[in-house]
């Protein structure tokens, strides 16, 4: 990270500042853009930190279900306890409870007589103990979480091209994302039963679907090309944060109640919102390719030392052509762009395939936490923590790793383990959590590959809606993940052995994309097409 000095003088030997571009050829937007914002400085590093503080929030609505809908521990009331007065028991009965002690489960719960089982702490601790869920289908327990990610779903696929196409661009979808995620999550911890809290929660998936592609997409657009896979690392790192605090939250609130988790971590994104709408700028990127050159000029001036004259020489000599398509206001044109050529709509494919895979483990793992025999704050907390590593090693090596083979291969090393973990018997019960781990560190290693390799493989005018379209596959994955949850709580394999099978398979097809590396952005689908063809004439 340089400082100004270093910035302006780059920018003072390049066409920004040139009065007649080099070699008599006008240049494109993406070199334009790319001289001008040059590296990094410190105003576009701490603008980058702020659009990242997002993924904390995001990581907490979305992990959230861990703990307020799990299923609280319980204990046997003694016989001395429940006998009135003294009065003896039936043997029948007494039989029933000399068993409890045997097994807590959650089967062996519901065939008690009501009156011989206790929750441990308070029953408004969790959804579960508050409605009287205990002995409801798995359906029923699993339907909150299944409709956050339904959700996200179908925001993903309104909500996704707006960044692109409309008037709202990435800042306002940021800001709009999460003003809306907080005050749905607000409106959750009023619920007063499961059916309105399902829909509070597709509610809140909704408006959540958005808040990382935007982040992302801003952030990276915001810094030169040898600095925007770090960049994204940033926004990894805080998402971890985010899932780290859950654990610290719900111990906070282990003895009230499960609404005072939601109200821990929505009010303080209202906070968030308003330093989003004060003191973050716009893509200058995207504001060029939408034909807006006053805000991109003000924008790059407020993120870079380039003199406001300069900024407007640059801009005017670029290629004329790269503006085209401004006045378009259809909120799918940038999916369109994306299916109407073969190699946008192959690569979107290939993309899409690997993320649904990553999505069943990526989400699925900490949902499934509750089934291996672990304190749960401790496995979550553990989980949170694989998050760190995970991202320090994709921030330390981005720039060495080859998009194509880092992939499948942390892919594999996730599916092997997650298999493994199926594994019962002596020694390996005990070593359980230890192949959960390694599986879940290598699957946010290839989910953090994963979305920068994807911000990489399509241009300015429809990278939000491509990397939308990325993370929507992704949380398909993850709105199957509760059923294979339900389902492992008698059959490991139908939970592990299944999330290892579909990121392995997944995985693979990331050797059929192009190497990115050290590639500079595109900005538009033809500029695009030009740079992906090899020596041969071939799009790859």
């Amino acid at each position: 990270m340089g400082d100004s000095s270093p910035l302006l003088s780059e920018a003072n030997n390049s066409s920004c500042d040139s009065e007649t571009p080099p070699n008599n050829h006008l240049p494109s937007l993406g070199s334009t853009i790319e001289k001008c914002i040059g590296e990094i400085n410190w105003c576009q590093f701490l603008q980058a930190i702020l659009i990242s503080v997002s993924w904390i929030f995001d990581a907490q609505q979305t992990f959230i279900t861990v703990f307020t809908d799990a299923l609280p521990s319980w204990h046997c009331i003694g016989e001395h306890q429940i006998s009135n007065n003294g009065s003896r028991l039936l043997d029948s009965t007494r039989e029933i409870w000399k068993d409890c002690s045997l097994g807590t489960s959650f089967n062996d719960m519901c065939n008690l007589p009501i009156g011989s089982w206790s929750w441990d702490g308070s029953a408004e601790l969790s959804i579960i103990s508050e409605w009287a869920l205990e002995c409801e289908s798995s359906f029923i327990t699993g339907l909150p979480a299944s409709m956050f990610f339904m959700g996200c779903l179908v925001g993903g696929l309104f909500l996704s091209t707006l960044a692109d196409s409309s008037s709202l661009g990435r800042k306002n979808m940021l800001f709009f994302s999460c003003l809306f995620m907080s005050l749905s999550s607000l409106l959750t911890a009023v619920s007063p039963n499961i059916w309105i809290y399902s829909c509070l929660k597709f509610i809140t998936g909704f408006f959540r679907a958005t808040i990382g592609t935007s982040s992302l997409v801003l952030a990276s657009e915001l810094v030169g090309k040898h600095w925007r896979g770090k960049i994204g690392v940033v926004g990894f790192f805080c998402f971890t944060i985010g899932f780290l605090s859950l654990p610290a939250i719900a111990y906070a609130n282990r003895t009230t109640s499960w609404r005072h988790i939601y109200l821990w971590t929505s009010i303080p994104t209202l906070f968030y919102c308003i330093l989003v709408k004060i003191f973050v700028q716009e893509s200058p990127r995207w504001l060029l390719v939408r034909g807006k050159k006053e805000e991109a000029i003000n924008s790059l001036k407020y993120i870079s030392s380039i003199t406001q004259s300069n900024l407007h020489l640059a801009i005017d000599t670029m290629t004329p052509q790269e503006e085209g398509n401004n006045s378009n206001v259809d909120l799918f044109l940038a999916l369109k762009m994306l299916c109407q050529r073969k190699w946008s709509s192959r690569r979107l494919l290939l993309i899409m395939t690997i993320g649904f895979g990553l999505g069943v483990v990526y989400y699925g793992m900490p949902l499934g936490l509750g089934n291996l025999s672990f304190n749960l704050y401790l496995s979550v907390t553990f989980n949170a923590l694989s998050e760190l590593p995970s991202s320090l090693v994709t921030f330390l090596f981005i720039d060495k790793f080859r998009r194509r083979i880092a992939l499948p291969m942390f892919c594999m090393l996730s599916a092997v383990c997650s298999v493994m973990s199926t594994i019962e018997g002596g020694l390996w019960n005990k070593m359980q959590i230890g192949f959960e781990l390694v599986s879940f560190f290598s699957a946010c290693t290839s989910f953090s590959i994963y979305v920068i390799y994807t911000t990489e493989l399509f241009p300015t005018c429809v990278r939000n809606s491509a990397l939308s379209m990325a993370r929507l596959a992704v949380v398909f994955g993850g709105a199957l993940s509760p059923l294979l949850v339900a389902a492992g709580r008698g059959n490991k394999f139908l939970c592990y052995g299944v999330f290892g099978l579909s990121i392995g398979i997944g995985g693979m097809f990331g050797v059929f994309l192009p190497e990115t590396k050290g590639r500079a952005l595109c900005d538009t689908m033809d500029e695009e097409e030009n740079k992906g063809k090899d020596a041969c004439g071939i799009l790859v």
